[in-house]
């Protein structure tokens, strides 16, 4: 899909199972690779970044077996590759990317590494100097200090010593690491400038170690590599949950009620994002561990409060704070986030500009961002939050469904780590409550539908209203109901007020404006043309609000909301229809008559059931209503029956 529209939340609770962790994964397949004997790795992340990785020990002559649900067996080459010649795409998979350049270079072999045009924008150009200090032959084959990379076989020299800078990204010193021990030489790597992400190069350093190479660590200044020690496979090595992912469902639950509960990482995790409960904690969120679990839940005033945190020890589980602090009193300052700038985007930049589209005031810099939440609601801007091919984003934003309906652009793009989140996102949230009644014309659905509404203190949205209210802008302005560009625009520009048996357009009242057979004919029209209904479809999706909406009209239980809890197929004869019709007109003083009500409305029904574009059926999970014989309180209180059994 394009987008997404996830509904506006009442509260968030339940728990929720995580993939396993990208950083640990394409670590432990490396190593499985580099590594003696055979190794079998279970709970890997199946997602786009360990794909690339896969795809790139294949292509180097590593034997990769897939033995289902998420297990894999990796035939370890003792840090031989077979093949000396490849051409590896790695996507826009960093650690992929980073580490495999390192591997590579000490390799012998020659080999093209590329990535899409993100990854081509990110600098690498630290980890090259490293590795040509230790005689390795990269040469850059676009622009100096940024991937694509040729790597040539050269003749490793390590002299015990080599420098990388450490306060740009914490992968360039993964990748050194994981790569020094096929020198077969003691070489110690000295950090120039302060070490970001140091809990990741605990990653690093954890998972060298099951894979028997001890790296003494002197601070985070110095780290020595030993000679003689060579990877040999542990056998079996369980990928430990992502913690990073964890960070959107813990924030959920601190803004959604909760308790919610992540499960596969806990307080004995290696992974440094674990600490994104403690910055909750910091801003009033209630959180329990285990060892193998983290659980949140809003605080006891039900609101959080806004922080000031140096993000170094979770760079990138910092993102979702940007976000938590929409929901916080008083404003959120992330600091040491400079690392930011040379990710998937320019994640400083991408954040301010999405979350200022929500009506916050962001402030950033070099290394930080700040963010003081609007005061009021939030807005819900009908372009979408835009995600730049970034699946941290889409994430992130979509905490904000806990205040209105939202649209997530390009959600796919969360492939990357998590490709089944709004899935898990969708089972640990309740959504605001959905009637939907679909119907033919003068089946009685806005009269049943209102009454309801007014029953159980819901929203209500007259859907039909939407369409007759383009038309008569349409004719306002002059614009023909077969102008499909022109229509649209005007479509999306509504500006529309529903009251109590009210409805203004542009501040007019309009409620019988709209009723006149002509502006009904041309409401059917209009109705037919695709980019129309396109245009409407989010403008529909916002009148849903707590404690519940009740919309009638075409396509709302099959189109608009096709998650509503109560979905009701409400008709009559067609006969009845036009008495009921003829009725109505009578009552306002409108001349009419039965035949040609009843002929238009034939009409109508042949017209809407062939539309090309969502066409007037019931849906398959609708409740059918015949209400031929039926009044309208007997009508409303059996909907009110099934919403009562539904909820």
């Amino acid at each position: 899909m394009d987008f997404i529209d996830l509904p506006p939340l009442l509260s968030a609770q339940g728990v929720v199972q995580l993939p396993g962790s990208k950083s640990i994964s394409n670590r432990v397949l490396l190593l499985s690779a580099l590594a003696g004997g055979v190794t079998e790795v279970r709970d890997l992340l199946e997602s786009d970044d360990t794909a690339r990785m896969l795809d790139a020990l294949r292509a180097l002559g590593i034997a990769v077996e897939s033995l289902g649900d998420r297990v894999y067996r990796i035939h370890g080459v003792a840090g031989n590759f077979p093949c000396k010649r490849a051409e590896l795409f790695l996507g826009n998979a960093g650690t992929a990317f980073r580490s495999l350049t390192a591997a590579l270079a000490l390799a012998g072999g020659h080999y093209t590494l590329t990535g899409v045009a993100r990854m081509h924008e990110r600098p690498i150009g630290d980890l090259v100097d490293a590795l040509r200090e230790l005689g390795a032959d990269i040469r850059y084959l676009e622009n100096e200090g940024f991937p694509p990379l040729e790597i040539r076989p050269s003749t490793i020299r390590s002299r015990g010593h080599v420098q990388v800078r450490g306060d740009l990204s914490s992968q360039f010193l993964t990748g050194l690491l994981m790569a020094l021990p096929l020198t077969g030489t003691e070489t110690t790597i000295e950090v120039v400038g302060d070490l970001i992400s140091k809990p990741y190069i605990e990653i690093t350093l954890a998972t060298m170690a099951r894979f028997g190479v001890e790296v003494v660590r002197e601070g985070w200044q110095r780290f020595i590599v030993p000679a003689g020690d060579t990877y040999r496979s542990p056998g079996v090595v369980y990928v430990e949950a992502d913690a990073s992912s964890a960070s959107y469902f813990l924030a959920l639950g601190a803004i959604g009620g909760g308790p919610l509960r992540v499960a596969g990482v806990g307080c004995d995790s290696v992974q440094g994002d674990v600490r994104f409960a403690d910055a909750l904690a910091q801003m009033g969120a209630r959180i329990e561990t285990g060892s193998n679990w983290i659980a949140a839940a809003a605080p006891p005033s039900g609101k959080l409060r806004g922080i000031s945190l140096d993000c170094k020890h979770i760079p990138d589980a910092a993102m979702t704070l940007a976000t938590t602090a929409l929901f916080a009193e008083g404003p959120t300052t992330l600091t040491h986030i400079a690392s930011w700038r040379v990710k998937e985007t320019d994640r400083i930049e991408a954040m301010a500009t999405e979350l200022r589209k929500l009506g916050a005031e962001v402030q950033t810099g070099a290394d930080f961002i700040r963010v003081i939440p609007r005061k009021g609601d939030l807005r819900s801007p009908d372009a979408g939050i835009d995600t730049y091919d970034d699946h941290r984003i889409a994430m992130c934003f979509s905490l904000v469904s806990l205040a209105s309906t939202l649209r997530i652009n390009d959600p796919a793009c969360v492939s990357k780590t998590f490709p089944e989140y709004f899935a898990a996102f969708a089972k640990v949230t309740r959504p605001v409550p959905v009637i939907a009644i679909d119907g033919p014309s003068a089946s009685g659905k806005g009269t049943v539908a209102a009454r309801v509404a007014a029953a159980l203190g819901w929203h209500y949205l007259d859907s039909g209203a939407l369409y007759r209210l383009t038309a008569l802008a349409c004719r306002r302005a002059g614009v023909s109901w077969r102008d499909e560009a022109r229509v649209a625009a005007i479509a999306a520009g509504l500006d529309v007020v529903f009251g109590e048996n009210s409805i203004r357009l542009s501040g007019d009242e309009v409620n019988d404006a709209i009723r006149d057979e002509e502006i009904s004919s041309g409401a059917s029209q209009v109705a037919a043309l695709p980019t129309v209904r396109n245009a409407l479809l989010f403008r529909q999706r916002l009148f849903r609000q707590a404690p519940g909406l009740v919309a009638d009209g075409r396509d709302m239980a099959s189109v608009v909301f096709p998650d509503a809890q109560t979905k009701v197929f409400l008709t009559a004869s067609v006969e009845v229809r036009a008495e009921r019709r003829h009725k109505q007109l009578i009552e306002k003083g409108i001349a009419a008559s039965i035949l040609p009500l009843l002929q238009d409305l034939r009409e109508r029904d042949q017209r809407d059931s062939r539309r090309s574009v969502a066409p007037l059926q019931q849906s398959e999970d609708a409740m059918l209503l015949d209400t031929t014989d039926l009044t309208i309180e007997q009508a409303v209180d059996q909907v009110l029956l099934w919403s009562r059994k539904g909820s």
